[in-house]
């Protein structure tokens, strides 16, 4: 029988119909916070029913997909839940985006309208929207959208769709180096925040959104509380800091947020005091660092700190975990956790459920799944298949990541599938170095990558690290007491781990760096780090 985690959601919300049902039960509760203003749930509701009427002129029904080009703001709120009112779906894109990739997207969407800012205010003039339809919303308070909404609504409601219907388009980067674009049902949201939620959502909660508007992160950010009566503080800015980050919790009331793995090990770094006052933090992304999520749980034992994972095609979270400090001398690194609520996980090898402790393929079934790329079905049959639990054949995403479930039925992380490589002939595993680098004591980052020889074929691993700051704990343990106490030079680094694994695991090139560099969305630049100077 396939071991899985996670049970059926049962129900099927859509998103606008969710923040609605808040604007009825309470009206006149802050829903957005932006530049020190209160907006309520009242006020956010009639300009997005406003919105809704201004877009149906333009036709915009069910089935569409219209792309929303503008900055972080309450107006950009109203306009995303008055195209879900209409029955389509959005794409909320960055204002900035060049104009090659905005003509990309905007051909895989073919949309009946283009939702655009009016021009100034640093946003570059959009003839790039290629000749389509533009709409650009008044200059405005939400109060004054709000005063126009109409006795009788006149958009569409839920009953025109349902939960199965589109309700976002996230673009993603493809190999091919055209975008591809997910397409997210409403549940997929909907069923994350509902009674049995990861984390503590609702009245008295406050989130910012900090991250990009094109990221998924945004509907953890702005749908976790609007759908269920908390409130979002919308940043007014493209920088969140640890200086922010107080700011907030003090002018606001901010309990909660959401960094990814690099921005949470930077505000650990820069300033640890920042999270005073916060009840619960999420982060994710990547692998955790075991040393920051010390240093963080030992400075602030009542935060609740919460590992968050999942892939773009299963929106936000497909597993959590509430991190203890025990977590931090974990074997595999910090676990994933249990599946998120409407969720099943399965680790499989090729079509076949593996024992618990066996390492597979990381695949999801449930109500988070995308319908698939848009545009692409190849893509869409390749990544989206069907597998038999033993209860008839479910859909299933495979990630192509690697994890194993420990006896406890908790996710473990083990790198990405595609990182195998062949060096002489040999198969390794990046991911294994990695974890026993993060074990020896004073390191605190690290990345091993396959470096390609004049052939063009992998010839050996290299392995970049940072160093834990003084006072630091470092990793887990050492091999036979060296880096006992030490900082770790490269030479005993290598010597460290040929004492632990096989030669053909060791990486040939190992190099301290001060910092690891980073792409817009917070991940390791493998590019830029091979690119370092020696």
């Amino acid at each position: 029988m396939s071991r899985t985690l996670g049970a059926r959601f049962n129900g099927a919300q859509l998103i606008h119909e969710a923040v609605a049902r808040q604007a009825q039960l309470r009206p006149d509760a802050t829903a957005l916070v932006f530049a020190g203003r209160p907006v309520s749930y009242r006020t956010l509701d009639l300009a997005a029913q406003t919105y809704a009427v201004e877009l149906g002129q333009f036709g915009v029904r069910a089935g569409h997909l219209v792309p929303v080009l503008l900055p972080r703001s309450p107006q950009l709120v109203a306009v995303l839940l008055a195209v879900l009112r209409r029955g389509a779906a959005y794409a909320a894109l960055d204002p900035k985006l060049p104009a090659g990739r905005l003509r990309t997207v905007l051909g895989m969407l073919a949309p009946p309208v283009v939702v655009v800012p009016p021009p100034g205010g640093g946003v570059p003039p959009r003839p790039a929207a290629d000749g389509r339809t533009v709409w650009t919303p008044p200059a405005e308070e939400l109060s004054e959208a709000a005063g126009r909404a109409p006795a009788t609504d006149a958009a569409p409601e839920a009953d025109a769709v349902d939960g199965a219907a589109t309700a976002t388009v996230f673009f993603t980067s493809g190999t091919t180096g055209t975008p591809k674009g997910v397409l997210s049902p409403h549940r997929a949201t909907t069923r994350l925040f509902g009674p049995d939620s990861f984390a503590n959502f609702g009245p008295g909660r406050v989130i910012p959104q900090a991250a990009p508007v094109s990221w998924d992160a945004l509907t953890l950010e702005l749908w976790s509380m609007l759908t269920t009566g908390g409130t979002v503080v919308l940043l007014d800015g493209d920088y969140f800091l640890p200086d922010d980050l107080a700011e907030l919790v003090r002018s606001t009331g901010l309990d909660t947020v959401w960094l990814t793995a690099a921005l949470f090990n930077l505000f650990v770094d820069e300033d640890p005091d920042c999270f005073t006052g916060l009840r619960q933090v999420l982060t994710g992304g990547e692998r955790l660092s075991a040393p920051h999520i010390r240093a963080f749980l030992a400075r602030h034992p009542g935060i609740t700190l919460l590992n968050g994972y999942g892939p773009v095609e299963c929106c936000v979270f497909v597993t959590t975990h509430r991190i203890r400090p025990a977590d931090c001398e974990a074997e595999y690194g910090i676990p994933l956790g249990t599946a998120a609520p409407g969720t099943a996980v399965h680790v499989l090898d090729g079509d076949h459920a593996v024992p618990p402790g066996a390492l597979g393929e990381i695949c999801v079934s449930g109500e988070g799944l995308a319908d698939g790329y848009l545009g692409n079905e190849r893509a869409t049959e390749e990544s989206f298949t069907t597998f038999d639990p033993g209860t008839g054949p479910v859909r299933i995403y495979r990630t192509g990541d690697l994890g194993r479930l420990d006896s406890d039925g908790v996710l473990h992380f083990h790198g990405r599938a595609d990182r195998q490589v062949k060096i002489a002939g040999q198969r390794v595993e990046p991911a294994e170095t990695e974890t026993a680098a993060l074990r020896l004591p004073g390191i605190r980052e690290c990345a091993v990558l396959p470096v390609t020889g004049r052939s063009g074929a992998y010839e050996r691993l290299a392995l970049f690290y940072t160093e834990e700051p003084p006072g630091g704990t470092g990793g887990t343990g050492d091999a036979d007491g060296m880096l006992d106490g030490v900082a770790p030079d490269p030479g005993t680094v290598r010597k460290a781990l040929a004492a632990v694994l096989p030669r053909a695991q060791v990486p040939d090139d190992v190099r301290r760096i001060g910092s690891f560099p980073r792409t817009p969305n917070g991940k390791i630049d493998i590019a830029a780090l091979l690119d370092l100077p020696g």
